[in-house]
């Protein structure tokens, strides 16, 4: 024990560096833990959506979403999200939701905003459409 406090004692800045991670690393595990969104990976998203009939949205611009997506999937823009705009998917609000974007980053905080809007079930898809494509699962044009 003495050794780490005469390391701290030498290095104040790695010390409080690493006192700084080590904080953000709990603070992002607490709050994961506690959301209401949950993470999932592609093979659970695919269990969502054949077991529990999941409504699989979009949230990538229109050109992307024309490029490929996910067979099913309806294409709500996180622009027309963050406008409060919900008309295309009020109908999933009892349904499980999978929110996808790209590369899985934009996802959580469209799935804050659908969760305070009233939707109940609300995943993420880990990697987005970049882990879908890399894992060979199906991908549409139509």
């Amino acid at each position: 024990m003495q050794e780490y406090l005469d390391f701290a004692a030498r290095h104040p800045l790695l010390t409080m560096v690493w006192l700084g991670l080590a904080s953000a690393v709990v603070y992002t595990s607490i709050i994961s833990r506690l959301s209401k969104v949950k993470v999932v990976p592609a093979q659970e998203a695919v269990m969502l959506i054949n077991k529990q009939n999941a409504a699989v949205v979009d949230i990538r611009p229109a050109e992307e979403f024309r490029k490929g997506h996910i067979a099913g999937a309806v294409n709500v823009p996180h622009a027309q999200l963050k406008a409060n705009n919900l008309n295309l998917i009020e109908k999933y609000k009892d349904k499980p939701l999978v929110l996808v974007c790209e590369s899985g980053m934009t996802t959580a905080s469209a799935g804050r905003l659908l969760s305070k809007a009233g939707f109940g079930q609300v995943f993420t898809l880990r990697g987005g459409m970049a882990d879908w494509r890399t894992q060979n699962l199906p991908v549409t044009k139509r």
